[in-house]
């Protein structure tokens, strides 16, 4: 009986051993939790179990929400080439959040606004213009049939995904307007490689062009503006949108809202990436937009506001919808100031 006894009392003084070691509070409350789960009746079983639904789609919400953010930060927060010079984003009157912008009357050329506008960076997709500017003058028959190959698809491998698949089918004409309009890379792609010399020789010619309009801070490395290599300044730029605003075609095309056509069996609608010449709230000419991760958001437009026709230079906008809300801002700033004091003569 003793021997019971002492037994019993060696098992409770580990009990309430365990009991004061660090984390047990957590298991004893685990224990008495799965205790009171055990003994609850069935149908309280079975809301628990409604309950836990929820819970799990909340999870899943929550991992989807964590890739969503992981993808943004990926594209939308790697340090682009303004940021790594120390460009500051929000220091200038309007607030800016384009690191660098320059307004110019198109007409007198004088600067109404600039910010960091000596500054030479990575333009992205604005080389569109650039190629369709080289096309244009170089007189190739827009009615001409082009086929998407290879090359223009494989170019530039996971870094561009498209509609235009290889072995599509359209003419000069059609390869441009969605260049220009939806940024297609492998349409800009396929102009290059169908000129006369192919790629190479077009990117002497858009080199070649660059000089002979006094854009003396440029130089182009590809059609499409994925290469990091095709840089300038936005006093070059505004000379671009200048010799492109030339062109009627090359005016219609960047503003056209949208555009159907067949692709193999298909027919697919593209549009355009400028949401201000989707929405129709201003006046535009002449736009292209442009992003890769070194360059950032950027965004160039021709635009009359207040009866005087202005052209607008965005680079390294550090949000999606950044660049636009600029050109909002600038057409507000404009139409409360139409008397503005021009900076300086370009």
């Amino acid at each position: 009986m003793q021997s019971k006894l002492f037994l019993r009392a060696i098992f409770i003084a580990l009990i309430t051993m365990s009991l004061a070691l660090p984390g047990s509070e957590v298991v004893a409350q685990e224990n008495k939790t799965n205790t009171q789960k055990n003994k609850a009746p069935a149908n309280k079983q079975a809301k628990s179990s409604n309950k836990a639904k929820p819970a799990n789609n909340q999870k899943n919400v929550r991992t989807s929400t964590t890739r969503k953010n992981a993808v943004e930060k990926h594209t939308e927060k790697r340090p682009s080439f303004a940021a790594a010079m120390g460009f500051r984003g929000n220091e200038d009157l309007l607030s800016l959040k384009s690191s660098v912008a320059l307004i110019v009357d198109r007409q007198t050329h004088e600067v109404l606004f600039e910010k960091n506008a000596h500054a030479t960076l990575p333009i992205a997709s604005i080389t569109k213009l650039m190629t369709s500017l080289v096309v244009m003058e170089a007189g190739l028959p827009l009615d001409e049939n082009l086929t998407i190959h290879q090359d223009d698809v494989n170019t530039y491998p996971g870094r561009t995904r498209s509609r235009v698949t290889q072995h599509a089918k359209m003419t000069r004409e059609e390869a441009m307007l969605l260049a220009l309009m939806s940024s297609e890379n492998r349409t800009a792609y396929a102009l290059g490689r169908n000129y006369p010399g192919g790629v190479k020789s077009f990117v002497d010619a858009m080199n070649a062009k660059a000089q002979m309009l006094g854009m003396t801070q440029s130089k182009f490395a590809d059609p499409t503006g994925l290469s990091s290599e095709n840089i300038s300044s936005p006093e070059d730029l505004t000379r671009l949108v200048e010799a492109a605003y030339q062109h009627k075609v090359i005016r219609e095309f960047s503003t056209r809202s949208d555009y159907s056509m067949k692709i193999g069996n298909r027919e697919q609608k593209f549009v355009n990436t400028n949401r201000l010449v989707r929405a129709g709230d201003m006046d535009i000419g002449l736009q292209k937009t442009g992003y890769i991760s070194a360059a950032g958001r950027c965004l160039v437009m021709q635009a009359r506001i207040q009866d005087r026709d202005v052209v607008m230079v965005f680079l390294d906008s550090v949000g999606t919808q950044s660049r636009f809300a600029d050109a909002v801002r600038v057409q507000k700033w404009l139409e409360s100031n139409p008397d503005v004091t021009p900076l300086r003569i370009m």
